[in-house]
């Protein structure tokens, strides 16, 4: 038994495609709708290869209520992105592949595909996060060139995301010695407009990465989807400056999730911008007010969040009929709401085994009614 499952994990953790056609398969799946990494981890699992997920779609997401069946993007459409991104000397990174961040990759929703431009070999360095507010003061300015500077002074890479304010002061001042920026658009995408000619420096000396195809615009959903990016890469992120509800602290409390150490600057409590920070400081987080405070909140031992195997195939999704999908989906949906709750919680209410709950939950989410949310939750979308 115990050389089974060892096998099994093994299996699920090489995982990857092994071919130019099964990249583009996972291409493909990976830009359908409906499709998040959580979903496609699931769908792999469940069909083993990419190609056989790509013809299920249309009756799982029919299953799930959509009325019109689910339909992947061309193959044209995708050698099109290819060959753009290719154009501009960039390259894709497969989940699974060994240029693939391995802090990344142990994130329940790691992107199944990044698409970079510049120096990839940052991305398998050490990586701070800096992030902070967009109307930066020039204080918290100054704070995060100092601090960028000097974290990379000490041997590591600076991430952040190429927003206005502190991630530009961050950039700005890692780029002699590694910086990498996660954008929320297409990677070739430059946002906001007033950063161009630091996202050219950052093209050339760094390294960007977006998980989203290749010209895409950036929407104020991708946002945080970004960001959990930056904290994924990062062994630790330092919040400069943020207002309370800011999109910075969405990153801190994602890097928690994740299990990142968490880094705050103190500011005075007259200046609305530094509420969240300070607030960061009540709850745990590590005063920051040098390189050396970063260096000394750092795990002692190298990061092991890699080794968490996923499930073996047999355990996710054992057989099961149809008849026990068909009952479960209408006790899951009666205890699904726009709140999200956990998925063994609604297991348990439901009196169901995971597998049931795993597949219907992947239909609703291909037929575009679930939500995915982090912490293993879900929710229906209202």
């Amino acid at each position: 038994m115990a050389r089974s499952r060892k096998s099994a994990k093994a299996k699920m953790m090489t995982t990857q495609p092994r071919n130019e056609q099964e990249r583009l398969d996972w291409l493909r799946l990976a830009r359908t709708e409906g499709v998040g990494p959580i979903t496609f981890r699931q769908l792999l699992r469940r069909f083993e290869t990419a190609k056989a997920a790509l013809a299920a779609l249309p009756s799982l997401s029919s299953k799930g209520g959509r009325a019109k069946p689910l339909s992947p993007p061309s193959l044209k459409t995708i050698e099109d992105e290819c060959r753009a991104l290719e154009k501009r000397s960039g390259r894709f990174l497969f989940l699974g592949e060994p240029d693939y961040p391995e802090p990344l990759a142990a994130i329940e929703d790691a992107p199944p595909i990044l698409s970079v431009l510049g120096h990839a070999s940052l991305l398998s360095q050490r990586v701070i996060g800096i992030v902070g507010a967009r109307n930066a003061s020039l204080s918290g300015r100054k704070m995060a060139e100092a601090l960028s500077r000097d974290i990379g002074a000490g041997g590591f890479v600076v991430a952040s995301g190429l927003a206005r304010g502190i991630d530009a002061s961050a950039h700005s001042h890692a780029l002699a010695t590694g910086t990498i920026a996660v954008v929320a658009g297409g990677v070739d995408v430059i946002y906001p407009e007033e950063n161009r000619a630091l996202y050219e420096k950052i093209a050339e000396a760094g390294c960007i990465v977006s998980e989203q195809p290749f010209g895409l615009e950036p929407r104020a959903q991708l946002f945080p989807r970004r960001n959990r990016i930056i904290s994924g890469l990062s062994l630790g992120i330092v919040v400069v400056e943020a207002a309370r509800k800011s999109g910075s602290l969405i990153t801190a409390r994602m890097a928690l999730e994740q299990g990142r150490e968490v880094f705050a600057v103190p500011g005075s409590p007259m200046d609305p911008r530094a509420g969240g920070t300070n607030d960061l400081i009540r709850q745990g987080a590590i005063l920051t007010e040098r390189a050396q405070d970063v260096f000394d909140g750092l795990p002692t031992r190298p990061n092991r969040l890699c080794e968490a195997p996923s499930p073996p195939l047999d355990e996710l999704f054992p057989p099961t009929t149809e008849a026990q999908i068909d009952a479960g989906r209408l006790k899951i949906l009666e205890n699904l709401s726009t709140c999200p709750v956990p998925v063994d919680e609604l297991a348990r209410s439901c009196q169901l085994s995971l597998p049931v709950v795993a597949t219907v939950l992947l239909e609703l989410e291909l037929a575009g009614r679930l939500d995915r949310q982090p912490g293993h939750k879900v929710a229906l979308i209202g």
